[in-house]
């Protein structure tokens, strides 16, 4: 089932710390984490609440539990409006405290994690990225292309109306982000239509794929969806969307943004459409935002991003972006 990927638990009173440490707990069983990894994961998110507590403004813990072809990973990412941090490597060395305390919490974390990255501006505040997987020394699976989604149901649902997922052949690597119309269980089921028919096309154009998920979804409330495919063969991107999906390329000297037809895939879609080709070479890397992340999205506000793991590019925008009254979106996917 597509659904989000992300779940947010609000993590600016003390009194519902152990409620998350809990729940994360009861993801991390559900999921199959080896329990030693579980009782690691336990620590990390209790030096993450701790720091949220004491030094943010409004601060959010997003969990993703990822199945990974049965050696399962949990990906914590802790997101504050604090004061930020000057020098971020430092402050990963023990006994280095801002509050009078013993200063073991970032330095911790780190070594209990199997990825671990800190992002920190002054005034901006600090987004910190841990992943634990249940076999580490199944982790590193290579791939010559990156996807980081961040999907986040709306506030008093239980499931998501965006959705995303990706297929991948030995020619290419197809992915879809749908936003299915309002909120809630049917838009859901818009979604996950609109995935069964994605998963069975065999078709590389996103705009073919897009026509075939259009009959597929018409008992839906429909749904905006935007498709791109990369083709590892000839290093190129190809794109096409229906409805508001903002899709940016972007590369080390340019970026272009991808203009989507109007429609609801399911209910109205263009008699012509055409796929968009760019060069992956040129634009090595792709970002698709839902509605419910604001489009005017200024790259230049996060420095020297491109040395961090993509999820953290992915919670910088939902950290700026975000409409908390709405599901949100946002997948970046990069060649390498």
């Amino acid at each position: 089932m597509v659904d989000a990927t992300h779940i947010s638990f609000s993590a600016d009173d003390r009194s519902y710390f152990s409620l998350i440490k809990k729940e994360i707990h009861k993801q991390a069983v559900e999921v199959g984490m080896n329990p030693t990894r579980i009782a690691e994961l336990d620590l990390i998110v209790a030096e993450m609440t701790s720091n949220l507590f004491k030094y943010s403004d409004g601060g959010e813990l997003l969990l993703g539990v990822f199945p990974n072809a049965g050696a399962p990973y949990m990906e914590l990412i802790s997101i504050d409006n604090g004061p930020g941090m000057v020098n971020p490597v430092r402050m990963m060395q023990d006994g280095v405290s801002t509050s009078n305390t013993l200063g073991h919490g970032l330095g911790s974390m780190k070594r209990l994690s199997d990825t671990f990255e800190v992002y920190s501006q002054i005034g901006w505040g600090t987004i910190v990225l841990s992943r634990v997987f249940s076999e580490p020394e199944k982790k590193a699976i290579k791939s010559n292309l990156i996807i980081r989604p961040i999907v986040v149901f709306k506030p008093g649902e239980k499931t998501s109306g965006d959705g995303y997922i990706s297929k991948t052949t030995e020619q290419y690597t197809k992915i879809m982000l749908a936003d299915g119309l309002g909120h809630g269980p049917e838009a859901n089921l818009a979604v996950n239509e609109a995935a069964k028919a994605f998963k069975i096309f065999p078709d590389i154009s996103p705009t073919e794929t897009i026509r075939f998920l259009h009959s597929s979804i018409k008992k839906t409330r429909g749904a905006v969806i935007s498709i791109v495919c990369y083709d590892r063969v000839n290093k190129t991107w190809i794109v096409a969307g229906v409805g508001n999906i903002a899709g940016r390329f972007s590369g080390p000297v340019n970026f272009k943004n991808n203009m989507s037809y109007n429609g609801i895939v399911g209910h109205n879609i263009p008699g012509s459409m055409n796929d968009q080709t760019y060069s992956a070479e040129e634009f090595n890397q792709v970002m698709l935002c839902s509605d419910g992340i604001k489009t005017r999205i200024d790259m230049a506000r996060y420095p020297l991003m491109y040395k961090y793991d993509l999820t953290i590019l992915a919670a910088a925008i939902y950290k700026d972006h975000a409409r908390r009254t709405d599901d949100m979106s946002v997948v970046i996917a990069k060649a390498v």
